[in-house]
């Protein structure tokens, strides 16, 4: 990695350019920067078309107004953090800056300014960087670092939203007066500038409506979750097809085939990947990644991909690394492959959330006092819960550009609410049975299955939009012996 001679931080833009304090180079000499500030063509990108989902965003920030009438709404993008010294993490920018702008760069602010009718959106974002002072070259954010950004009036084109100088916003948040919001956690010197003019409550309460309006996916929505889950289900064959590798080395090999894919087909993985073998599968979220893969053995994959605008899939299955359930894991994996046969059967329009969770609750609950681990009737077994020791987490959650999406929505809009069309949630049922459990059968020990979909709630009942990843035992092992065979 090459050593940047001078790092810069967006508040420092106005000032001289700070020299790092080891570099090789002691200074600039004025021959030189002045030789940088000309010479460049012009590369100004004109005739943009506006992304994807520039009309979904306008709808949805159009929601936004109207929620809250005469005041100001503060949406951050987020900044960039220090991963070690001067090298920062991957940016990621924030759900609710993302949902209603579309775009992605770091430091970014929505503002709605308060009008007679309405609100007036504008986007600040930093300019392209400066060649005159030479921001572009010597800084450690200057694009011949890290790569152009989008001018001012290019982003307008993209977004379909005014964009101004955000450097310049802080003093204008200040001098603000009226009502104001704003999307805490993300920036600290937009929240430093509001400090007076906010409350906690009120910031609350535009968090939650953010939450909530992402309950029910739009169409562009819902296309972007395909598209991510389609690319799941190739990692997943990708991963099948190199399990020999696995077997030789650990863990790991299977998170960096899938990571590959992630990487290949869309923005990143959505979430740490779980590459559980052997009992790592009885640890729900194994991320560590580093133990054996060993023939004999199931591995619990949990992984998905994350599209370009941020939209993530969540899909879990099981599978016997060598190719072949062993009669104890196939008796397991059957009970789980039911109990979310159950749980998919019962989500539709108008079910209750819970709906899905309690039918799969109870097909678990009956296989084992069916076994004998616990002691019926069922219904004594799920007034008190005993089912928890084997079964653990709830049965699903929502899905969007959160993996776990929505969770700052009331518990009366979701947990407790009501399934519509649109929504798109995961159906997990697990059984767990840890390697030092003295409670049950020695055979049991040590297994842990889970099989996890992307559902979509439709008009008329519910879409499967993994299903392109076998489910049933036996669908599992012929779908394995054809990837590895072929």
């Amino acid at each position: 990695m090459a050593e940047e001679l001078t790092p810069e931080t967006p508040d420092e833009a106005e000032e001289p350019i700070k020299q790092r304090k080891n570099g090789l180079y002691p200074g600039v000499s004025d021959e030189l920067a002045e030789n940088m500030k000309s010479g460049w063509a012009d590369t100004e990108l004109r005739d943009l078309e506006p992304i994807a989902q520039a009309a979904e965003t306008a709808v949805r920030r159009a929601a936004l107004s109207a929620r809250f009438p005469g005041e100001r709404l503060v949406i951050p993008a987020g900044n960039l953090k220090t991963r070690s010294n001067d090298t920062e993490y991957a940016f990621r920018a924030s759900v609710e800056y993302a949902y209603l702008t579309g775009n992605q760069t770091e430091d970014g602010v929505l503002v709605l300014e308060p009008t007679a009718d309405g609100h007036r959106a504008t986007i600040h974002l930093l300019p392209r960087s400066d060649r005159e002072n030479g921001e572009f070259w010597l800084s450690g954010q200057g694009e011949l670092w890290v790569g152009r950004r989008h001018s001012l009036a290019e982003s307008e084109a993209l977004y379909g939203i005014p964009a101004a100088d955000v450097r310049e916003l802080t003093g204008t948040l200040r001098e603000a007066s009226g009502p104001v919001r704003v999307v805490r956690g993300y920036d600290a010197g937009v929240e430093a500038a509001l400090t007076d003019k906010v409350t906690a409550e009120r910031d609350a309460e535009l968090r939650v409506f953010l939450s909530e309006a992402r309950l029910v996916k739009d169409e562009f929505e819902i296309g972007e979750l395909q598209k991510a889950v389609d690319s799941t289900v190739r990692g997943f064959e990708d991963v099948v097809k190199v399990l020999d590798r696995a077997q030789a080395t650990s863990e790991r090999y299977i998170e960096g085939t899938f990571f590959l894919r992630a990487r290949v087909d869309g923005n990143d993985i959505g979430y740490g990947t779980i590459a559980a073998a052997g009992p790592h599968a009885c640890t729900l979220h194994w991320v560590r990644n580093d133990g054996p893969v060993r023939a004999g053995d199931l591995l619990l994959l949990d992984a998905g991909v994350e599209t370009h605008t941020y939209y993530t899939a969540d899909v879990t299955r099981t599978l016997p690394i060598d190719g072949r359930f062993t009669p104890i894991q196939k008796k397991i994996y059957d009970a789980v492959h039911e109990a979310q046969e159950a749980g998919i059967a019962a989500v539709r329009p108008g079910a209750k959330y819970r709906d899905f969770h309690d039918a799969a609750q109870r097909v678990l609950a009956e296989r084992l006092v069916e076994w004998g681990l616990v002691e019926g009737p069922v219904e004594r077994v799920l007034e008190l819960g005993l089912q928890r020791r084997w079964t653990l987490h709830g049965t699903g959650h929502m899905l969007g550009m959160d993996v776990h999406d929505c969770a700052a929505a009331r518990v009366e809009s979701y947990v407790d609410g009501t399934l519509e069309p649109g929504m798109v949630l995961t159906v997990e049922p697990g059984l767990y049975f840890q390697a030092d459990d003295l409670t049950v059968p020695e055979e049991y020990r040590g297994i842990g299955v889970r099989i996890e979909d992307d559902i979509l709630v439709t008009a008329d009942g519910n879409r499967n939009l993994s299903a392109a990843l076998p489910r049933a035992s036996d669908e599992v092992e012929a779908w394995m012996a054809a990837l590895l065979n072929g």
